[in-house]
């Protein structure tokens, strides 16, 4: 197949260097292509390479890069998915299948020209693995593939081929989900992140300076565990709401993690050893540091995932005051003001939501 891959960061080479290993045509459109080599390569914590594929193109021109697509995998941040579904629309044709990783986000909603046209749309639940780059355009380090791959698409007949194909790339067993509102409420990163930003810093308001901050994960807390089970409760009242929409997939933090108490969760969290070593988002300042609010974990994960579980709330007709607020907490310190809606897209109700979702 002719592979795309929209982004070369971390998940963007992982994908690139697996498709190309299997002897798929890989493209990779990234604004810097100048600094990518065609051999990429995946390596282990020890500094090992497992895989390795030889790209065939870099580029960031969109007709070059969707033309002749037969498969575009999107690993561009949320709040970046509108203007890239318009190029893709513009430039590639209506047989090319069309993945987001991770597909929550409002990806969905961008790509609705493109669904509407024909493209299978599909998404990743979660990321195959976590990943650091070493060298961009070089190298990338994995800390570990997941044992399973869940994927959704629109139309969701779809999902078996998808599930195949990427199976296939990847080595790892690949479950398709009954539709893409599972993938738009997968509690990951929009619960994860923001509760631990909110436990951090809960105090914070322009002038406030932190002498020190903790490691993001391997120094978790039980308050950040506490917020984080209570937010997660509050999603899985909105699945049951929604009996028609099959989201016995959106699988509870607390049973993804095996932790059913704040003690447990905190425990499992500050353990894995994937996640050693992340900091906090911060800038630093001359007498300590403050909060990033231009990273993603605040711009993505308030701004284009807290707030959609809690818009998907209001139309379900369930209350969730802990993530209520927590989007009222970011929006009174928020720097970047861009939030999706749901109404933008003309999903203002449950008809509008199986309009979309149930096909």
């Amino acid at each position: 197949m002719k592979i795309t891959i929209v982004g070369g960061g971390n998940i963007g080479t992982i994908f690139a260097v697996h498709c190309a290993e299997k002897e798929h045509e890989v493209t990779v459109f990234t604004s810097d292509p100048g600094v990518y080599d065609n051999r990429l390569n995946i390596v282990d914590e020890n500094g090992n390479s497992i895989h390795e594929g030889i790209i065939k193109q870099v580029t960031n021109e969109p007709a070059v890069a969707f033309k002749d697509a037969d498969m575009i995998i999107v690993t561009y941040p949320a709040m970046m998915m509108e203007k890239i579904a318009e190029e893709i629309y513009a430039n590639a044709g209506k047989n090319a299948m069309i993945g987001v990783v991770p597909g929550s986000g409002g990806s969905e909603c961008a790509f609705r020209k493109c669904i509407e046209r024909g493209n299978v749309f599909f998404g990743f639940e979660r990321v195959p693995a976590i990943a650091r780059l070493v060298i961009k355009g070089k190298t990338v380090q994995s800390k570990g593939y997941k044992s399973e791959l869940h994927i959704a698409s629109i139309p969701s007949s779809a999902a078996d081929k998808c599930c195949l194909l990427m199976q296939e790339i990847f080595d790892i067993p690949c479950k398709a989900i009954p539709n893409y509102l599972n993938i738009t409420l997968t509690p990951s990163n929009p619960i994860l992140h923001t509760t631990r930003l909110c436990t951090i810093f809960k105090d914070y308001h322009n002038g406030v300076i932190y002498p020190s901050l903790p490691l993001f994960y391997e120094e978790w807390d039980d308050p950040s565990s506490e917020l984080l089970l209570s937010c997660d409760d509050e999603e899985q009242r909105i699945c049951r709401a929604l009996p028609e929409f099959q989201l016995s997939h959106v699988v509870a933090l607390r049973e993804y993690y095996e932790s059913p108490t704040a003690q447990a969760m905190t425990k499992k969290i500050s353990s894995i050893n994937a996640f050693k070593g992340l900091t906090t988002p911060c800038v630093k300042v001359d007498e300590g540091f403050i909060p990033d609010l231009h990273s993603r974990y605040f711009t993505a994960d308030f701004s284009y995932g807290l707030t959609i579980i809690q818009q998907i709330a209001a139309i379900a007709g369930i209350d969730t005051p802990n993530i209520d607020n927590m989007m009222e907490w970011y929006r009174n310190i928020a720097v970047e003001k861009n939030e999706f809606r749901l109404s933008d897209y003309n999903i203002n109700n449950i008809d509008d939501m199986r309009a979309l979702y149930l096909i």
